[in-house]
Order: structure tokens, then sequence, then C-alpha cells
């Protein structure tokens, strides 16, 4: 419904004002939707950054565009990557794993879609986010964390060996398989150099011949823990078929049978493609072309694999179909070059296929890492499964060590950081996952002052620490719990749940320690029976616009309702009226404290100026220094007062973004104007170029153990 009132605002006031605008003497082209987006929410602009951020007549225009980001209600993004998340046909109750996901806008996209009916606060899917470079991990963190959902789950792996994860289905231990799964693979990024100069600098053959084995890897390992019925979406920036059609035809041919590449011409109507290819050449960085394998001479048989070749046998290459496969190229609609390939499992990999045996064999071993073993006894399939193997190995030693430390924790509910070793080589140590027992204590005033309904699921909130007070309690919704307690050990979670309640120092002298936090409330208010206050429209704007204002300000039907209220944390909630179709037409649910002559809503600015907007009131102001130094300090102070002492992993992680905003050139993350999380994603890309991790992916010894190539 948000979605909805922005677009609205977007139509109705921002692209009038620059209908007939001119900036350096050129007339500013209106924005324009993109056809095969569905219901107009996406829309492409022709202004260049530099234009946008400098130019007086668009400061407002951008501010809105900056703050509307900030709050995770847009997302800027390059057109074509749009695409994938739209081919997955995601529903509420699919469990989805992002296996390259940073920075994160794809993953945002997954979000959404579990969303996709507000009134229901926990949907049964959930979306696992995954990437390998430990750094970009936070960068997907604060991406989804804007998105306020209890359903992400951020991790932190290789993408090839990603670990079966297990969860608890009726008291038997399960391998998770996944209903849907987003392969968006690390490129060459050839299919950027519209944007991206680098490209054009750097660009040769050997990229692609030093990605395609990696590439290939991962698809594989997606295709492993995909779920029968389910869907696959392959995808790369790039228009060379050695990481495309190569890929994916290597993998219809070693699944015989298990993997068909889905037609979806039907889909997405208005979007301009190419069919796939289904002949190519292989050509080194010296200019040699290859047409086949055999040609190949065996000292540059390490660099060129028999997988980069095309499909020589006729009928086998008719029934792969490459047809299916998307090609979307620069010119035919003002956009960046990509390729994606929609797979569909029909039966188990065919060196899965004694899968289900292994669970019913060996139900005590709860913490093997994969569960592909069983086809050790035979020579012909041993070969793809042998890193598997090898971890398999790896993970019985430990697993003696750690079951029954594992099993005890569990029953406190506590998922910690991995005890493995290797994990530790790289990136942060993270706070624990603690889920609160069912008979805490701290959880029964908080049940009592807010009345919650019986059917809150307490054993869905957890807390960052072991020891000592706790200061914030966060929830996730019952299937990331599943997820969580049954893979602790094995499993890398760099971040998941959102913020529901936050201590209060001065809170248990009005009945309750704890505050509700505003990134959760839309989570936790279907369950809230107490302390609401139904408010209309101009008393939201007095909450939102003055900062602790009087009882008395507020319409006579507020002031009623709070009268036999007891001070201390409330709900603040604007239902919409169909009648007044020129009013504000979503419901807007507000934290806020009721004092003594007061009442004040605890809104994060940017939520702030979104709601403002929404309701027609003019909230730009132009960028002046000092006023700008002032509100920051003003703002620090305020959120200090509020918020007292917060949690250290959540401070910690505003430190990390931070600093990595500063590390790739980002200004002070206090400008409320310049710093903003639509320039973080180019800003990566321009890391990335600046990096290209190509040479890493020289021998296939080095196990690829950094994919953050250029990439979307």
């Amino acid at each position: 419904s948000h979605a909805k009132e922005i677009l609205h605002c977007l139509k109705e006031k921002y692209f009038k004002e620059l209908q007939d605008l001119e900036v350096d003497g050129q007339k500013v082209e209106m924005p324009q939707s993109l056809s095969w987006y569905p219901e107009e929410l996406a829309w492409h602009t022709n202004l260049s950054r530099k234009i946008l951020r400098k130019s007086p007549q668009l400061e407002k225009f951008h501010q809105f565009l900056v703050s509307e980001t900030e709050c995770g209600n847009i997302s800027r993004q390059e057109a074509v990557s749009m695409i994938p998340p739209l081919l997955l046909n995601v529903n509420p109750h699919h469990k989805i794993l992002d296996m390259c996901a940073a920075p994160g806008s794809k993953t945002a996209q997954l979000i959404e879609m579990l969303h996709a009916d507000m009134n229901v606060p926990f949907p049964k899917g959930f979306v696992i986010a995954n990437d390998v470079d430990n750094k970009r991990c936070y960068l997907l963190v604060h991406q989804a964390k804007r998105l306020n959902s209890p359903c992400i789950m951020v991790v932190n792996h290789d993408a090839s060996s990603i670990p079966n994860l297990q969860i608890d289905v009726d008291g038997r231990k399960e391998v998770l398989f996944y209903d849907r799964i987003l392969c968006d693979v690390p490129c060459s990024g050839d299919g950027t150099m519209r944007k991206n100069i680098d490209v054009w600098k750097k660009w040769t053959t050997q990229n692609s011949l030093q990605l395609h084995g990696l590439q290939l890897r991962i698809a594989t390992r997606g295709v492993e823990q995909l779920a029968e019925g389910g869907r696959m979406v392959y995808s790369t920036c790039s228009l060379n078929p050695i990481e495309n059609e190569a890929v994916i035809a290597s993998l219809l041919e070693k699944s015989q049978g298990a993997l068909e590449l889905a037609d979806v011409s039907s889909e997405l109507p208005g979007l301009k493609r190419m069919p796939g290819i289904t002949k190519w050449k292989v050509m080194l960085k010296d200019g040699q072309w290859f047409e086949e394998w055999k040609d190949v001479p065996s000292n540059r048989q390490t660099q060129i694999r028999p997988t980069m070749f095309p499909v020589k046998d006729d009928e086998k290459l008719k029934a792969m179909n490459l047809e299916r496969c998307l090609r979307i190229l620069p010119h035919h609609q003002n956009t960046g070059g990509f390729f994606v390939a929609v797979l569909i499992k029909k039966s188990p990999m065919p060196w899965n296929k004694r899968q289900p045996k292994v669970h019913q064999k060996l139900p005590q071993r709860t913490g093997d890492t994969d569960v592909t073993a069983p086809n050790s006894d035979n020579g012909s399939e041993c070969i793809a499964v042998e890193p598997a193997l090898a971890e398999n190995e790896e993970s019985k030693k430990v697993q003696e060590l750690q079951n029954s430390d594992t099993e005890q924790s569990k029953k406190e509910g506590v998922c910690g950081p991995p005890p493995s070793k290797k994990m530790k080589l790289f990136g942060f140590k993270e706070d624990p996952f603690v889920f609160l027992p069912e008979d805490d204590p701290l959880f029964l005033p908080i049940q009592k002052f807010y009345a919650l309904d019986p059917s809150f699921p307490k054993m869905n909130l957890l807390t960052r620490t072991q020891e000592g007070k706790k200061r914030q309690l966060y929830m996730v919704s019952e299937e990331l719990r599943n997820v969580l307690l049954n893979n602790s050990e094995k499993m890398k979670v760099i971040n998941t749940g959102i913020k529901v309640w936050s201590r209060n120092s001065d809170g248990e002298q009005f009945g309750c320690a704890f505050r509700l936090a505003q990134e959760g409330i839309y989570t936790l208010y279907p369950f809230i029976h107490a302390r609401i206050i139904d408010v209309c429209i101009d008393d939201v704007k007095i909450l939102l616009t003055q900062e602790n204002p009087f009882l008395s300000k507020f319409s006579s039907e507020t002031q009623k309702k709070v009268k036999d209220m007891a001070m201390g944390s409330i709900v603040l909630k604007y239902n919409p009226d169909p009648e007044k179709p020129d009013e504000l037409q979503c419901p807007i649910v507000l934290c806020g404290w009721q004092g003594k002559t007061s009442l004040r809503a605890f809104v994060p600015k940017n939520e702030r100026l979104h709601y403002l907007r929404m309701m027609g009131v003019e909230v730009f102001k132009a960028k002046r220094k000092e006023e700008e130094e002032s509100e920051s300090k003003t703002e620090e102070e305020v959120q200090h007062r509020l918020a007292q002492t917060e949690e250290g992993m959540d401070v910690e992680e505003h430190d990390l973004v931070t600093k990595m905003e500063a590390e790739i050139g980002e200004e002070s993350s206090h400008s409320p104007v310049e710093s903003s999380a639509m320039e973080v994603e180019n800003k990566m890309e321009d890391l990335d170029q600046s990096s290209k991790i190509v040479n890493s992916h020289v021998s296939q010894e080095s196990k690829d153990t950094d994919t953050s190539n250029v990439k979307d």
C-alpha cells in the first residue's frame, strides 16, 4: 500500500515539477515506467548522477530519492538486474536461497515478494542470502534491513560449497531443499560496458575462461539444493556464451534429464529479448580459436575445458532447448547486457539419487555438511561429489567432538557462531543468537503491558547476548528459527531478525522495561491489544513535525483516549478513510511515548519525512551547511536520549557499514542528503571493478574462495 502511495506522489508531484525543466540548457527528459515491470513499480530516468546531485533545480527530487531509499521504499538498480527475481515467480510460502546476493538489490525484491500480503506478519517462506565476501555481507545486511522483514537471514559461505542445511519436520531431521534459488553468479561483466569504462580497458577472453569453472560449480551446487518442481534462475551481466549457454548446456547434460529449461517467452510481456545461442567458438588470449575440444593442444587443456564447447550431437542439442535462454542486448531498450536462464528440477540429480536412504540409515549424524556421500561406493559418480566427500570426512571427525555441546546449546536455544576453525579464518566474530527460554521472566511484564495475543510466537524472540542485561529483543519467523537451531554449528550467520523491543532505562517505573521499536512495529502490531491509540491525519502531522508536542495540541478524541492510559510506550495507528480519497489511503503504525503532559512519536528521520510526503506536507529544505550540522547534532542527541545505549551488535554493524562506505569514498554518513544507500551499490561496483579478482580463479586448486568479481 505504501508503494502505491509513493507512485501516486511521484506522478502527481515530482514528475510534474520536472516537466518543463531545463538543466544546463538541456530539457530534462521525463522518467518513463518500464513496460515489462508489473504494476508500474519500476521507472527509468536518463538523469546522470552528477546532474541529479549538483543541479539546484533537481535538489528537491534528489532529496526525495535519497530519503525514500534510506527508508527502503525505493531501490536504485540497473533495469536488467530486476529480471531474475521476477522470473522466479515467488510466492509467500517459498523457501528461497540467493547464492551470490551482495550488494542486495535482488534480495530486496525477493523479500518484497514474500510480503505480498501485508496482513500476514510472518509469511511461511524465507530468504537465505549468501555471499562469499565477508565485507559485502554487511552491505547486504544494510540493504535488507531497510525492508524490516523477520524472514531474511544473511550468511557468509563460498556458494560453490554452501553446506546442506537441516530442519526439524515433526521431530524428524530433514535436509532443507529450496523452492526457489537465485544464482546470479560472478561474471566478467562485459554486458555493463556502456556504464563501466573499466571493461574496455581490462577485457580479455581469459576472464571468461577463468570464471567458467566457478560458475558451473555454483550452478551445480544450486540445483543440488533445489526441491523437485522448484525453479532456479541462473543469470550473468555478460554476453559471452562461455559464461552463459556453455554453463547451462553442461548442467543440463550432466543432469541426465533431471533439469529442463523453462519456456518463459510469455512472461514479462514488453521485454525485448533474444533467444539463447547454440553455436560458438572458444578463443585464447593470444587470438587462437577452437571449435572442438579435440582441437585443443594438451598444454592448453588446463585453460580450456571440455564443458566450454557447444554440444555436437544435434538431437541432444535440440532436446536442451537452449533457445529458451534470454539474452538482453543493450541497444534494444537502453539497458545493460544480460543473460538469464530459468531451470526447473523434475527429479533428483543423478548423483543424489540415493539421498533419502542416507537419512534412514544415519539419523544420528545431524551435523553432516553434505548428504551426497553414499555415492562413494560408485566409482563412476564419485567425481561429481568429490568436494562434498572431503567435507563429509572432515565433518565426521569434528562431529563426535561437537555433538554433546550442540545438543546442550539447542536445549538452551543458543545458536552461536560455528566452532569449526576454518570458519574463523576470515571476517568478524559474530555474537551468538540466543532464543528466549519459554519461562524467561523478562517476557511476562512485556506480555501483560502490551496485552499480547495468546497466539504471539514468543519462542521466536531472540537476543544477541548470553550474559548480562538483554538490551534488544529481535524476532524471526518460525521457519528461520528452525533453520537457526538446527544448523548453528555449520553455518556462518551474519545477521537475522528485526528489532521489536528496546530496553528503556526508565521504563520499569512505567510497568515495562522495554519500549516498542519502529522497525518491527508492522510485524508486532497484529498481536498487540493494549496501548493502541487511533489518531486522525492532523494528529499524525503534529506527531511527525513537532518534537514533543503537548497533549492539548491533539484532537479531543485523542486526548480522551490518552487520559486513562498509563505513561510509557504506545502504538499510534492511522486508519485511512475510503470516503476521503484526497487523504492518505494507506494505514500507518507509529511507535510513540506517552508522558505526563505530552505525546511523541519515536520514528527515524527519513521515515518521518516519508509519511509527511505521503500526506502532502512539504518537507523540502534547501541545503545549508550550518543548518545541516545543527540538525544532525540534535538528531543524534534525540536518538541518544530515546534509545539509551544500543546493544553492541547494532553499534558494531552501523560502524562497519560506515567504515565500508568511507573505504569506498562515500561521504560522511551524517550528511542526510549526500550519504545514501542508492549510491552505495554503485560505489561497490566501482570498488569491484578496481579489484577484479579474475586472477584468483587461475587454477582450480585455489577453490575460488573469493567470488566478488564484477557483478551487478
